[in-house]
């Protein structure tokens, strides 16, 4: 029996996944959370399914001993791998991410969208079902972001390499007259302002941060595990290598906020 007061579980290949966390803390303030940054094996995008599948179930069991109330899997890359798994495996409630292409396709003009996404969640099996309910007159430009979430996770995100590595992504998509972005890896929010100085207004930037953040609530609206305090929310997360990119990218300064390195 899972206690209302329990915390929401959070896992994602590294730091990126705390885009998705801060949407979930922004919407639920008075929920506890886990996050669990698995910076010791990014990117997940290069592995091959069963690396994918087993890193996905380490973690699952390390936020369960933790006795979290519902699991939000913050990796593109994971979700369209192994949530199908995950799910058969536990009882605990399950939130998955994969890049919101249907939104993009619904909102184009030019009937081209890009997505740019690592290699492994454009492979999977869960991506390419997804994309086959989309309109057949949309064009779907697909770019691996190659060496963005290393460089993300080196602590190099405003680094001349990034601002060369983004451009040499974006602008083959312009070329092709793209018009909506999706972004199909949570690292990559965290890259938005450095893709609009590149490409200025010309992309309309979709991510999947807030529709994750609704459907959490929803789901423990529907199983009645939201947390009625009305207390701030304790944050724990836990990074398995050099907690500074962490930092970095969330502000400790927030005393219910606590960061820790764990070597799992």
């Amino acid at each position: 029996m899972k206690s209302n007061n329990f915390p929401i579980g959070i896992f994602d290949s590294g730091v990126g996944g705390t885009s998705i966390w801060k949407e979930i803390t922004a919407l639920l303030p008075s929920e506890n959370t886990i996050y669990l940054s698995d910076s010791k094996n990014a990117p997940y995008g290069e592995k091959s399914a069963q690396e994918i599948i087993d890193l996905s179930i380490k973690n699952t069991e390390f936020l369960l001993q933790q006795n979290c109330k519902l699991i939000v899997v913050a990796c593109n890359t994971a979700t369209t791998n192994a949530i199908k798994i995950l799910r058969n495996k536990y009882t605990v409630p399950f939130i998955g991410i994969e890049p919101a292409i249907k939104p993009a396709a619904l909102q184009t003009k030019t009937n081209t969208i890009g997505i740019l996404a690592t290699k492994g969640t454009l492979n999977s099996e869960l991506f390419e079902k997804t994309s086959s309910t989309i309109n057949k007159e949309i064009i779907v430009k697909e770019t691996i972001g190659k060496g963005l979430v290393e460089l993300i996770e080196g602590g190099k995100l405003h680094s001349k390499k990034m601002t060369n590595l983004l451009t040499s992504y974006l602008q083959p998509m312009m070329a092709e007259k793209v018009d909506s972005l999706v972004l199909g890896c949570t690292h990559y929010p965290y890259l938005i302002p450095q893709i609009k100085e590149i490409v200025g207004n010309k992309l309309q930037i979709i991510d999947s941060g807030q529709a994750v953040a609704k459907q959490t609530k929803n789901i423990l609206e529907a199983n009645n595990l939201l947390n009625k305090s009305v207390s701030s929310g304790k944050h724990q997360l836990y990074i398995n290598k050099d907690k500074s990119v962490l930092e970095l990218l969330v502000s400790s300064k927030n005393v219910n906020v606590k960061i820790a390195e764990k070597y799992f």
